[in-house]
C-alpha cells in the first residue's frame, strides 16, 4: 500500500538532489574541464530528468499502475540518463 508514495516520494526527490549536486560542480568550476556551454547543457537535461521524474509521480498518482508510469518514465528519458531508470533505481 506504502509502495506507491515511496516511488512517488523518490522520483521527486531524486531529481532535486541531482540539480543540488550539479549546483555544488557548478561552484567548483575554476578547477572544471566544463566551460559555460557546458554546464548550461547539463542543466537543461537536468530540467528535462526532473520533469520527466516529476510526470511520472503524477502518473502514480492517477493510478495507472507502475509498469505503465515506468515506460512513460523510460520514453520520456530516452536519450537523457544512461540506462533505463533515468538516473535512477531504487528497491521496491
Amino acid at each position: 500500500m506504502h509502495q506507491p508514495r515511496r516511488l512517488a516520494f523518490a522520483l521527486v526527490l531524486a531529481p532535486l538532489l541531482a540539480l543540488g549536486a550539479l549546483a555544488a560542480h557548478a561552484h567548483d568550476d575554476k578547477d572544471s574541464a566544463h566551460g559555460d556551454k557546458e554546464i548550461q547543457a547539463d542543466i537543461q537535461r537536468h530540467r528535462a530528468m526532473a520533469s520527466a521524474h516529476e510526470a511520472a509521480a503524477k502518473c502514480l498518482e492517477s493510478g495507472k499502475g507502475h509498469d505503465q508510469c515506468e515506460k512513460e518514465l523510460q520514453a520520456a528519458c530516452k536519450g537523457l540518463a544512461i540506462g533505463k531508470y533515468c538516473g535512477m533505481k531504487h528497491q521496491h
